[in-house]
């Protein structure tokens, strides 16, 4: 997001903006000629009537140079604007004015004129009459007028900061102070301030008045303490009036501190431990199939469970929390519950079913050889899975329990697999669990079994006893898509990926997407992206029913695309609801179970307005709302959004979801989209959940990177960071929890303090 430049008005409050620069909250600059960032202030006194100034803050050579203006407009908007300023005297006006230049009073012989109330059109030669020029001033001047142009832009946006609700009056006002700043060129003041060893205006955004006042007064201190201090004051150039400086208390550090460990708090609930950062995990069916995953996630260290209302039912939801519920209360640790509905968000359809078959393959070294056996965990059918301190290969079910009982550890159960090839499984371990009991058994040679397979042991009077295998789920289809493939996507969700119809590229990969916008909005030429970027492929054609998409990024060797894998069409002018028939019958769901809600895809502050309506229908003040900022125009309206969700009580947070983000605004910008959704929201005192591929090398292989564990440590910054389900999902939240939470920082400064004398030491 670019803020680089403030428009010469400030924008209506109330009026439907669809960007988010400084233009949604300043209007255009009516003087063409007029390059300078400006900024204009309603007036209302006896002298003056119904007029504005205006402070033109305008670069020469990398400095900032104050200028004022006065000068009226009439235009439709008079009324509303005048109602939403706040009333002040032509001399307070003038004064503030003047002493932000460096002077402490009004020159007697200005050549400022008072201007009467003008039609628009004749705003130009009015202000080429009457401009008024201020000599530069050092950069104590420079952060005055910051100062005047950031209360300014408060003023001004009046209206639109009363309609939020009271308990974030003080944040939604700090969130206009720092945009204020942003529309600013302030590098030279900023290098003018280091150079004194003061503020850096870049890092200010979580208490932007109290910072710069605080700037300020340092600056009147060490002027008023100069030698020339006495001959300034003699020739009327001395400091300005303590009085100047506004004296609000709620905009102080401390409050604003505790802002935003309130905010915190009230969404995600008391961390523990002296810990600063929320863990969350998400979760699926899988915790509905484990006895203890919850409460071992909970022990890890996890503060949160998140649940995706993409995929699921609820009676499974309502499993998994009442699963997290009972070990958050079994272990007297707190965990709160958030849901993602899973709003407007494009994703190929069903594939036909496989078939119910499972490979068994041992771990081998590159010349084939066996390392390790391949793990199988043997249990009868309807038992619960293996235990937290087993990790198998594969389970097996079998449908006779008596077949089981006579087993033990060193029987060989025999087998001829799907191919007729004969096999044995060895077993190594017998095991006790709550539904009874389950082995360990290896197998040295691949092998692939079915429903119906059957295992053979031998007696102890030669006699062989059969159990048959069952529930063998079938294999996850897919396509495998190349660089130059075409790929079909049709828009029948009866048809699979190996249908063919008429029309239709024999012999060309085919999935499905349901979604009629879809088809209704791509046009050839334009990007698609396939699972969160993994697949991207330009459109060659459309019709009513299928879209051609030439392959243009897949892997070397090819990259699998499956079901339910995200689709996003980046430069597309697709539109979509804010909320989907589905998340309104979910958010019923929600509302009875969780805590938080998660709102994907968020695009447009109607999407809030119709949120805000729903829970207000609900009565739904207390649950917690969670913005997914994972498009651009959600990005780029980051500001109206979270000002707009601030006219309900609800607690409030912001996640990044970097996976959809990526593709929509492009890879090499996520780094800095990510920095200034966190600047915007710090700005807000919202907390921020860091989302998406965290240590997924760890989650799915038991490895990280060093990318992931620097990738982590950034996202310290934030009030949670979010971990997706995989095989080594404990692993890797008992890791995440030592790098937020470990003593290495306090190892480190261990050593270094070890290296200063003691008699420097405190």
């Amino acid at each position: 997001m670019t803020l680089h430049a403030l428009s010469a008005h400030l924008a209506l409050p109330n009026h439907d903006i669809h960007r988010v620069n400084c233009s949604d909250f300043t209007s255009r600059n009516p003087i063409g000629r007029f390059s300078h960032p400006t900024f204009r202030l309603h007036l209302k006194s006896s002298v003056f009537g119904d007029q504005l100034i205006q402070l033109l803050l305008a670069r020469q050579r990398g400095n900032l140079i104050p200028k004022t203006i006065v000068f009226a407009t009439l235009n439709e908007n008079d009324e509303r604007e005048r109602s939403s300023s706040k009333p002040c005297t032509d001399e307070q006006m003038l004064k503030a004015v003047f002493m932000a230049s460096g002077k402490n009073q009004i020159p007697v012989d200005s050549d400022m004129e008072v201007v009467t109330s003008a039609p628009q059109s004749e705003a130009n030669s009015i202000l080429g009459s009457f401009k008024h020029s201020v000599n530069q001033g050092n950069f104590l001047d420079k952060l005055k007028a910051v100062h005047l142009h950031v209360l300014a832009l408060e003023q001004w946006n009046a209206s639109r900061i009363k309609q939020c609700h009271r308990t974030y009056l003080v944040s939604a006002t700090n969130l206009i102070h720092y945009l204020a700043l942003k529309c600013l060129d302030i590098e030279q003041l900023n290098e003018d301030l280091s150079s004194v060893g003061l503020l850096n205006l870049e890092t200010i955004n979580s208490y932007v008045l109290a910072s710069i006042t605080a700037g300020i007064q340092m600056l009147e201190n060490l002027k008023s303490n100069s030698p020339n201090s006495n001959e300034n004051m003699a020739d009327g150039t001395s400091t300005l009036e303590n009085s100047y400086i506004p004296k609000k208390g709620e905009f102080t550090m401390t409050t604003m501190r505790k802002k935003a460990s309130s905010y915190r708090e009230s969404l995600l609930g008391p961390l523990r431990d002296e810990r600063t950062t929320h863990i969350m995990v998400t979760v699926g069916g899988e915790a509905t199939e484990s006895d203890t995953l919850t409460s071992d996630l909970l022990q890890a260290g996890a503060t949160l469970i998140r649940i995706n209302c993409a995929h699921g039912n609820p009676s499974v939801w309502s499993e998994i929390i009442r699963r997290v519920k009972r070990s958050s209360q079994m272990l007297e640790k707190p965990c709160r519950i958030l849901m993602d509905l899973a709003g407007p968000k494009l994703r190929t359809g069903p594939m036909k079913a496989g078939p119910c078959v499972m490979k068994i393959s041992p771990k081998k070294d590159a010349s084939g050889n066996v390392i390790s056996p391949a793990q199988i965990w043997l249990s009868h059918t309807g038992a619960r899975p293996p235990p937290a301190h087993v990790s198998p290969d594969t389970v097996l079910y079998v449908d006779d329990q008596q077949f089981l009982s006579r087993i033990e550890v060193g029987d060989a159960l025999r087998f001829s697999d799907a191919r007729g090839r004969r096999r044995m499984l060895k077993i190594s371990e017998k095991i006790s669990v709550f539904t009874g009991i389950g082995f360990i058994a290896e197998c040295t040679r691949t092998a692939y079994l079915e429903s119906g397979t059957k295992l053979y042991i031998k007696g102890k009077k030669g006699r062989f006893s059969v159990g048959r295998v069952v529930d063998v789920p079938a294999v996850e289809q897919f396509v495998r898509l190349r660089i130059g493939d075409l790929l079909t996507i049709s828009r029948d969700s009866c048809l699979t990926a190996q249908d063919e119809s008429a029309g239709s590229i024999i012999g060309a990969p085919r999935i499905t997407c349901s979604s009629g916008r879809l088809f209704d909005s791509v046009k050839p030429g334009e990007p698609i992206a396939f699972d969160d970027g993994k697949i991207w492929g330009v459109i060659q054609g459309t019709s009513i029913s299928e879209i051609i998409v030439s392959i243009t990024h897949a892997g070397p060797q090819g990259t699998k695309l499956g079901s339910e894998k995200s689709i996003n069409i980046p430069e597309s002018n697709i539109r979509f609801e804010g909320l989907t028939s589905k998340d309104l019958v979910d958010l019923e769901f929600v509302a009875a179970h969780a805590d938080m809600v998660g709102v994907s895809f968020i695009r447009d502050v109607r999407d809030i307005v119709v949120l805000n309506q729903e829970l207000e229908k609900r009565k739904l003040q207390n649950l917690g709302i969670v913005l997914k900022i994972e498009t651009h125009s959600g990005f780029e309206k980051l500001p109206l959004l979270l000002l707009q969700a601030m006219q309900s009580p609800n607690p409030l947070g912001v996640m990044i979801a970097r996976g959809d983000l990526a593709v929509e605004c492009g890879w090499e910008r996520l780094a800095d989209i990510q920095e200034e959704i966190l600047s915007i929201c710090g700005a807000a005192h919202v907390p921020v959940i860091w989302a998406t591929q965290v240590l997924e090398s760890l989650v799915k292989s038991g490895l990280p990177t060093r990318a992931e564990i620097t990738d982590v440590a950034n996202g310290r910054r934030t009030s949670c960071i979010m971990l997706n389900k995989g095989k080594h999902i404990l692993e890797a939240v008992s890791t995440l929890d030592a790098i937020l939470h470990g003593s290495s920082s306090t190892k480190v400064k261990a050593v270094l303090k070890s290296l200063v004398p003691s008699s420097h030491l405190f």
